[in-house]
C-alpha cells in the first residue's frame, strides 16, 4: 500500500485488495470501520470504490503483506469470506491519520468505564507463629500498581495484611459481585508463596497467619461456574510470591546481559518450604468441580519452585519491571506482549536469577483502554 503513491491511491489499492479476498470482504470492512466509529473513512473508500473500475478477480487469493511505520514489522490483513472470518492482525493500518483495529470477534472488548475492578491483597506483616519474615518492600509495589491500574481505569480496592481466611472472604465477596456492566477483572496478590498439590494452577500463597491458599482455588472463586457474569471476559491475576525454595543461578550464554549488584542485605525472598496442606487448611477443588478455565491468565513473578526476588528500597523485581513496561507499552501492544518484555527484563537482573511466567488460557487478544 504505502507504494501505491498518494492517499487516494493507496485507498484505491486497498479496495482491490479487499475485493480479491471475496464478495463479503470489503462490506465487512466497511461495516468494522462504522462500529469503530470512522464512519468518514468508510465513506471515504466508498467514493473512491464508485469513482474507479472494478477490478477483474485474481485467482491467487494471498494475504496482504503490510509494513508498521512504527514498529517496522510485517503483518497480515487476511479477509476471507464472511463477517465472522474477517479480521485485521494488530492495531496496524493508517489512512489519513486514522486507525483502523483489529475486528472485535479478535479482541476482548473494553469500552465500559471503569472498565472493572482491580483487588490488591498486599501481605507486608506475618504472625510470629507463622515464622514468616516482614516482607520490607511490598508496599512500595502496592502504590506502583494501585497508581498504574486507576490510570488504566479499573477501579482498584486494596487489602492489607489479610489471614488466610480473609483473603479468601474478599475475594469471594469479588467474585459474587454483579460485573455484568464491567469487560475486566484483576486480582493482585503480593505475599508470601509456596509449592502446593494442585490440579490447573501451580502455587500458593499465605495469609499473614501463615496458611497458605492454593492460586488454583483462587483463579476458581472467578469461573464460569462460580461468577456467571464474569463469563466470556478476561480475568486476569498478578502474583507477586515465590513458587519454592529453589534459587537459580542461571546459565552462561553468548551474548552481553545486564547484571545487578550481587545479592546483598537488602535483597529479599518470598519462599517458604513447601508444606503438605493439613484437614484445616484450604484445599484445591475436586476434579470433578473443576470447569475448563476460559478467558483466565495468571501471571506468576517466577517459574513454579523458584524464588522470587524483592528489594527493601525498590520492592519486587516482577512489580518494578511490570509496572514499567505498562506505562511504556499499555497504550500499543496486548498483555502477552507486554508479558514478554516484563519477563526479558527480569531474567537481565542480577546474580540469581528469576524468570516470571504465566499459565495463558485468554480466547483473544488482550488491550488495555488507556485514560
Amino acid at each position: 500500500l504505502q507504494s501505491a503513491g498518494s492517499r487516494g491511491e493507496q485507498a484505491r489499492q486497498l479496495i482491490i485488495d479487499l475485493e480479491t479476498r471475496g464478495k463479503q470482504a470489503f462490506p465487512a470492512f466497511l461495516s468494522i470501520l462504522r462500529d469503530t466509529g470512522q464512519g468518514d473513512l468508510a465513506e471515504m473508500l466508498i467514493q473512491e470504490c464508485e469513482s474507479r473500475p472494478v477490478p477483474p478477480q485474481l485467482p491467487d487469493l494471498r494475504p496482504v503483506e503490510l509494513e508498521l511505520r512504527e514498529e517496522k514489522q510485517r503483518t497480515r490483513f487476511p479477509f476471507l469470506t464472511g463477517v465472522e472470518s474477517c479480521w485485521i492482525s494488530q492495531q496496524a493500518l493508517r489512512i489519513r491519520g486514522s486507525l483502523i483495529v483489529m475486528c472485535p470477534c479478535q479482541v476482548y472488548e473494553m469500552k465500559a468505564d471503569p472498565c472493572g475492578h482491580c483487588l490488591i491483597l498486599n501481605n507486608v506483616n506475618f504472625s510470629r507463629d507463622s515464622s514468616l519474615s516482614t516482607r520490607e518492600g511490598s508496599d512500595i509495589d502496592c502504590e506502583k500498581l494501585e497508581r498504574r491500574f486507576k490510570a488504566l481505569r479499573f477501579t482498584v480496592l486494596t487489602r492489607r495484611d489479610l489471614k488466610a481466611q480473609e483473603m479468601v472472604l474478599e475475594l469471594q465477596k469479588l467474585s459474587r459481585q454483579d460485573h455484568s456492566a464491567l469487560d475486566c477483572c484483576i486480582v493482585v496478590i503480593l505475599s508470601h508463596g509456596c509449592q502446593t498439590s494442585h490440579i490447573q494452577f501451580p502455587g500458593g500463597v499465605y495469609g499473614t497467619d501463615g496458611k497458605p491458599i492454593p492460586i488454583e482455588k483462587i483463579v476458581n472463586y472467578f469461573n464460569g461456574s462460580n461468577c456467571p457474569s464474569l463469563r466470556g471476559k478476561p480475568k486476569l491475576f498478578f502474583i507477586q510470591a515465590c513458587g519454592g525454595e529453589q534459587r537459580d543461578q542461571g546459565f552462561v550464554v553468548d551474548c552481553d546481559s545486564p547484571e545487578d549488584e550481587a545479592p546483598g542485605a537488602s535483597l529479599e525472598s518470598d519462599a517458604t518450604p513447601f508444606r503438605v496442606p493439613s484437614g484445616n487448611v484450604d484445599e484445591p477443588d475436586a476434579i470433578a468441580c473443576l470447569p475448563t478455565p476460559s478467558d483466565i491468565l495468571v501471571s506468576y513473578s517466577t517459574f513454579p519452585g523458584f524464588v522470587s526476588w524483592r528489594e527493601k528500597s525498590s520492592g519486587s523485581w516482577y512489580v518494578e519491571m511490570l509496572d514499567s513496561v505498562l506505562e511504556q507499552y499499555a497504550h500499543s501492544e496486548d498483555l502477552l506482549d507486554m508479558l514478554v518484555r516484563v519477563a526479558r527484563a527480569v531474567s537481565a537482573k542480577g546474580r540469581y536469577k528469576q524468570i516470571p511466567g504465566c499459565f495463558n488460557f485468554l480466547r483473544k487478544k488482550f488491550f488495555f483502554t488507556c485514560g
